[in-house]
């Protein structure tokens, strides 16, 4: 409980940092996150320092210096140039590696870099400070809605073989939750967003339901592979992909939906 503790107060204190720092410092936090998410997804196919590995290593630093220096255009580019060079290495050392190999290695980048970049590019954008602070509500508010909604009433299972204790109740009293949340966060913040009170709370609520499916994913593939954490970094708590499993679907569809109502 000890370390658990220590270890969840050394999370709070590095995303606090990492949100409210922004520019060059936030870039650094999310790449070495992305880093480490990538060498631990990888670990678990024992592809950690395979060459596809090191090519997901190399692009996910690519991909913060391009949008530290605002040239998020060639992300595009750069992911079809990231997927052709796998696939010539996969080519190069056949049949040394498998083509699931190959596809592993194009998913944890995604899965990893990718993802939680939207972290900086929520940042980046104008109120990116406040802006930033849905993923928290989306996905920690919505955890925290949950667990009391489905231990008080939660009957009916939702995903019984991957997290038997999660159900049904706790999932719509999460996403419940997190909007009333969102809209409380708007109404304070109502002059320094660009957002009213009602758009907040939609964000915010339909943010928690990738939350969610995040956190089940990140399970089913631990479940599927036979291991209890993806990694020991973080005392009490496992790897950073323990931490960050729900973040990484729902920064996207805030960032998203953020974009969509600001042009509404």
């Amino acid at each position: 409980m000890k370390n658990r503790l220590i270890g969840g107060v050394l999370v709070g204190i590095i995303t606090l940092v990492a949100l409210f720092a922004g520019g060059a410092i936030t870039a650094i936090i999310l790449s070495l996150c992305s880093l480490v998410g990538v060498r631990e997804i990888l670990k678990v196919y024992t592809l950690h320092k395979s060459p596809f590995a090191i090519l997901s290593y190399v692009t996910t630093l690519l991909l913060y210096v391009l949008l530290y220096f605002d040239k998020a255009q060639f992300v595009l580019p750069m992911m079809v140039l990231f997927v052709l060079i796998t696939l010539a290495v996969y080519v190069i050392q056949f049949p040394k590696y498998k083509d699931t190999d190959m596809m592993r290695g194009i998913f944890a980048f995604i899965y990893a870099s990718i993802l939680l970049s939207f972290v900086f590019r929520i940042r980046s954008m104008e109120a990116g400070l406040l802006l930033s602070f849905f993923v928290l509500i989306s996905s920690w508010m919505n955890d925290i809605f949950a667990y009391f909604v489905g231990s008080a009433i939660g009957k009916h299972k939702f995903s019984p073989k991957v997290s038997p204790n999660k159900s049904v109740e706790g999932f719509i009293g999460g996403i419940l939750g997190a909007g009333l949340i969102g809209f409380a966060y708007g109404t304070v913040f109502a002059a320094q967003l660009p957002l009213s009170g009602l758009y907040c709370a939609i964000i915010a609520a339909l943010g928690a339901i990738p939350a969610v499916i995040g956190d089940l994913a990140a399970s089913a593939i631990k479940r599927d592979n036979q291991i209890k954490d993806y990694g020991n970094l973080i005392p009490g708590h496992g790897g950073i992909m323990d931490r960050i499993d729900s973040i990484l679907f729902t920064a996207p569809i805030i960032y998203y939906l953020v974009e969509l109502f600001n042009v509404l």
